[in-house]
C-alpha cells in the first residue's frame, strides 16, 4: 500500500514530485474522453523514468506473437493498443535553460486533477538566469467535441526577466514498451508544417487487420492572438517555435487546441479536410466555452451517479475517483467500443475487452446510464459473434467461444492457460444476458438478437464437455477457472456451474424467442434433449463434510494454510514466488467458487454461502483487481461488516493506494465499478430478483451517512442510509413497490 495524493472528496492532489513515483503518478492522473486518453505525462517533457502514453480508442495493432513453440490453434497475434502519437508536447526553455523536471528542482509543486470536469492542472515554481518564473499546466479532453485535446499554458514572471522559448509540437515517432519486437507500430504519411498536420498509418501487417491512420492537427495562441514563430517538420513530427520575454511581475497565457481525427470514422483522404473543420469549431468554442461544456455534461453523469458517503474522506475519493476513470474510458456513445482492463492509462493487456465488462461493469452500467448503453455492450459481443465461431473451431470445437482478449472478437491473447483455458468467460457473457433483460424488464434483445449468443455458447459447452463412463456424469476438463493462479484443472466448480446454467436460461428462452430466429438457429429436439441430460448429470466437485463446492477436482489434496501465513516480505506473492511455488500453493487469486454464488445468489441457502465464504476466503490472497468488491458483496450479505468495509476499502483504494504494487504500468479500470458493487449490492444489500428490487443496507460504523441514486426500469431512485434508518424515494417515474429489510413499500410516482 502507497499513498502519494492527499485524500479529498472531488480532487486528486499533491505538493510533491518524487521521481521513483513517477509512474504512479502519470496512472494516477490520467484522462480520457471516450473517443481517446492519456497518462499523466508533463508537456514539456521530462527526461527521467516515466511511462509516456496517449491512446485512441478502438486503434489497435496485431503484434505477432512470440512463442517459443507453435500451438495448434494458437492466435497467429497479440493484439495490442498502440502508444498513439504525442500532442501534449510543449517544450520550453527559460533563459536559454530546458524545463526538464528530471534534471531541475521545481519549488511549490502543485499537481490536480479534479473530477467535477477532468481538468488536469499542475504549477510550479522553476528559476534560471536569473530569473524565477510560475508555470502552470492546464489540460482536458473534451467531451463537447471529442476529438478536441486543450492544453494551456500560464507563464508568471516573479522576479527578473525571463525569455521563454515554447515549441508545441505533435511527435508521431512513438514506440509501446511492450513491442514484442521492439519496434515501432506507426509509419509516417506527411507532414504540413504550414497547416501544422501530421498524419501516420499503422504499418502492414500479415493478419488482414485493417491498417488505422491518423492525422492530428494543432493550433496554439499567446495571449489569445495565433503564436507566431517558426514552424518546421520532420519525419512523423511537426512544431512552431516562438519566444517572448516577460518582465517581473507580468504574465503570459498560451493555449493549444488539437484535433485528432483517425480512419475509424474519418478516410484517409478527407482527414485533412475534416480536422480543419474540426478545428475551427473548437477555437469558435475556445478554452472556456469547451470547459463550460465539458463541466455541464460532468453535472448531468454525477447527478445520475453520485455515492455520497459522509464520515469517510478516503472512501468518498475512491469510489468518486473510480466512478470518473470508468466513465471517462466509456460512456456508450461509440457502440464499436469497449471497456479495456487498463482504458487510456497504460499499455498492460493491450487495451483490448476482457470478460471483466460483462462479469463486473454490466450491473453498475445498468443502474446509473440509460439503457441504451448497456445494450451498447451486449450488442458489441453480438456483431463479434462469427469471430467466436472462429474461435471455437480453431480449438476443434462446435459453437461460439468467446474471446478471452480481444477487438475484433478473434482470440489475440498469448498465454496458453489464459487463450486455451479460461473459457468460463463464456458464462459471464451469456449471464450478462441475463441481467440486462432481468433488470430493464426489456425482453426484445435476449428474444431477437441475445438468443443467438446464448445459442452459439450453448453449443460450445455441450462440446466441451465429455460423459465420464466410470462416474456417469458430465464434466470439464483442463480449464483455468477465475483463479488464475491454478492452470490445467479438472472440473473446476465455477466453471461446470455456469456451463450448466447456460444451459438452462437457453432452453429457458428458446420457447420465448422471435420465431424466426429460432428456425433459423435450428436447435433440433435431438440437440435440445442432449442439453438436459448434461444440465441433470453435470457433475459439481463438492464435500459433504466441509460443507463446501470444491474449487476443482484435487483442490483439497493441497497444503491448505491461511493467506495470512505468508511473510509480508513475499506479498504480493506473484512479485516474489515463481510460477510453479505459486500454482503448486493453495492461494487464490480472486473470487473462483465466491464467483458463481455472487453471480447466482438466489440459489444458495446463507448456510451454504457462509461455509463457502468461511473456507475460502482465508486462503484468497486478493491479488487480482477483481477480487475484492466480490466478497465484499458477500461479507455484507452475511453479516461480516468489518470484513465487508476492509474489502471495500481495498476495490475502492486499489489505485490510490497502490495494494497490488502493479498501478505504475496503468489503472485497473474494470474493476472500478467493484466500489460501486460493495456499497449498492453489497452495504445497501440490493438485489432484483423475479421482478423485485430489494434492499437490506447497514451503515458501516465509522460513517454516518451514504447515499446512492438508481435508474430502474424508467425511475429514478433516491437511497439513502443514515443511523436512523433508510429513505428511499422515487424522484422520477411510475410508482414502484420496493422490499426493504423484508418489509414491502410502497413507492408513489413522480413527474419528471
Amino acid at each position: 500500500m502507497k499513498r502519494i495524493f492527499e485524500i479529498d472528496p472531488w480532487v486528486i492532489k499533491s505538493r510533491t514530485l518524487t521521481p521513483e513515483d513517477k509512474r504512479l503518478q502519470e496512472s494516477l492522473t490520467a484522462i480520457g474522453n471516450g473517443y481517446m486518453g492519456m497518462r499523466g505525462n508533463f508537456e514539456e517533457g521530462y527526461s527521467g523514468d516515466h511511462l509516456q502514453g496517449t491512446y485512441l480508442a478502438g486503434v489497435w495493432y496485431p503484434d505477432k506473437t512470440r512463442v517459443g513453440w507453435w500451438k495448434n490453434g494458437y492466435p497467429e497475434y497479440f493484439g495490442k493498443a498502440i502508444n498513439a502519437p504525442s500532442f501534449i508536447d510543449f517544450g520550453l526553455t527559460l533563459n536559454g535553460v530546458k524545463i526538464d523536471l528530471a534534471t531541475l528542482q521545481p519549488s511549490d509543486f502543485s499537481l490536480e486533477l479534479d473530477m467535477h470536469q477532468g481538468l488536469l492542472t499542475r504549477s510550479f515554481v522553476v528559476e534560471a538566469g536569473g530569473a524565477k518564473v510560475r508555470l502552470t499546466f492546464q489540460r482536458f479532453l473534451s467531451n463537447e467535441i471529442k476529438e478536441a485535446g486543450l492544453i494551456k499554458l500560464t507563464a508568471e514572471a516573479l522576479t527578473g526577466t525571463a525569455t521563454l522559448t515554447a515549441t508545441p509540437a505533435l511527435d508521431g515517432n512513438v514506440v509501446n514498451e511492450d513491442s514484442n519486437y521492439e519496434d515501432g507500430f506507426w509509419q509516417p504519411l506527411g507532414e504540413n508544417s504550414e497547416a501544422e498536420t501530421i498524419q501516420l498509418i499503422t504499418k502492414p501487417n500479415p493478419f488482414k487487420v485493417p491498417q488505422f491512420s491518423v492525422l492530428l492537427k494543432q493550433h496554439t495562441t499567446l495571449n489569445g492572438q495565433p503564436l507566431q514563430g517558426t514552424a518546421s517538420a520532420t519525419s512523423g513530427r511537426v512544431q512552431r517555435e516562438a519566444s517572448f520575454t516577460l518582465a517581473a511581475g507580468e504574465t503570459a497565457e498560451l493555449v493549444k487546441t488539437v484535433i485528432v481525427v483517425t480512419s475509424r470514422d474519418v478516410a484517409s483522404e478527407d482527414q485533412g479536410e475534416a480536422a480543419a473543420k474540426l478545428m475551427a469549431q473548437a477555437l469558435d468554442a475556445g478554452w472556456t466555452g469547451l470547459l463550460d461544456a465539458q463541466t455541464a455534461i460532468w453535472a448531468k453523469r454525477w447527478a445520475l451517479s453520485d455515492v455520497v458517503i459522509d464520515g469517510d474522506d478516503a472512501a468518498q475519493q475512491g469510489i468518486r475517483f473510480n466512478i470518473f476513470q470508468l466513465f471517462m474510458t466509456y460512456y456508450g456513445e461509440d457502440k464499436r467500443l469497449n471497456i479495456g482492463p487498463k482504458g487510456f492509462t497504460g499499455e498492460k493487456y493491450g487495451g483490448a475487452t476482457y470478460w471483466d465488462t460483462e462479469a463486473y461493469i454490466v450491473p453498475m452500467y445498468l443502474a446509473t446510464t440509460k439503457p441504451d448503453v448497456t445494450r451498447a455492450l451486449l450488442q458489441y459481443r453480438h456483431d463479434q459473434l462469427p469471430g467466436a465461431y472462429h474461435n471455437a473451431q480453431q480449438q476443434g470445437l462446435a459453437g461460439a467461444l468467446f474471446p478471452m482478449v480481444t477487438f475484433n472478437g478473434i482470440e489475440c491473447h498469448n498465454e496458453w492457460e489464459i487463450t486455451f483455458e479460461e473459457i468460463h468467460r463464456n458464462g459471464a457473457i451469456a449471464f450478462a444476458i441475463k441481467q440486462y433483460t432481468d433488470y430493464t424488464g426489456d425482453e426484445s434483445y435476449v428474444n431477437e438478437t441475445g438468443i443467438d449468443v446464448l445459442v452459439g455458447i450453448s453449443r460450445f459447452w455441450a462440446d466441451r464437455v465429455h460423459f465420464s463412463q466410470r462416474q456417469g456424469q458430465y464434466m470439464i476438463h483442463g480449464v483455468t477457472g477465475p483463479n488464475e493462479y491454478e492452470n490445467n484443472v479438472n472440473n473446476n466448480w465455477y466453471t461446470n456451474t455456469m456451463a450448466q446454467w447456460t444451459l438452462q436460461y437457453t432452453l429457458a428462452r428458446l420457447p420465448k424467442a422471435d420465431k424466426a430466429v429460432v428456425e433459423k438457429l435450428a436447435v433440433s429436439d435431438e440437440e435440445k434433449a442432449h442439453w438436459q441430460d448434461i444440465i441433470d448429470r453435470m457433475y459439481f466437485p463438492e464435500d459433504k463434510d466441509l460443507g463446501i463446492f470444491v474449487q476443482h477436482d484435487t483442490f483439497l489434496d493441497k497444503d491448505l494454510r491461511p493467506a495470512s501465513s505468508i511473510p509480508a516480505d513475499q506479498r504480493p506473492i506473484n512479485q516474489h514466488w515463481s510460477w510453479d511455488h505459486i500454482l503448486r500453493s493453495p492461494y487464490i487469486k480472486q473470487a473462483d467458487v465466491l464467483q458463481g454464488i455472487y453471480f447466482l445468489n438466489d440459489r444458495f441457502t446463507r448456510e451454504q454461502k457462509e461455509k463457502n465464504f468461511d473456507f475460502y476466503e482465508p486462503l484468497t490472497v486478493h491479488e487480482s483487481s477483481l477480487s475484492a468488491s466480490i466478497h465484499a458483496i458477500l461479507a455484507a450479505e452475511l453479516g461480516k461488516e468489518d470484513k465487508a468495509v476492509e474489502l471495500y476499502a481495498r476495490t475502492a483504494r486499489l489505485d490510490l493506494d497502490n495494494y497490488n504494487n502493479d498501478t505504475t504500468d496503468g489503472l485497473h479500470i474494470t474493476s472500478m465499478s467493484g466500489s460501486w458493487l460493495a456499497i449498492v449490492q453489497g452495504f445497501a444489500g440490493m438485489r432484483d430478483n423475479d421482478d423485485q428490487l430489494s434492499f437490506k443496507p447497514f451503515l458501516p460504523k465509522d460513517w454516518t451517512h451514504y447515499s446512492f441514486k438508481i435508474l430502474y426500469r424508467g425511475r429514478t431512485l433516491a437511497i439513502s442510509v443514515t443511523r436512523e434508518g433508510t429513505d428511499i424515494a422515487l424522484v422520477a417515474g411510475p410508482a414502484l413497490t420496493v422490499v426493504v429489510n423484508g418489509k414491502a413499500v410502497a413507492l408513489p410516482g413522480a413527474e419528471r
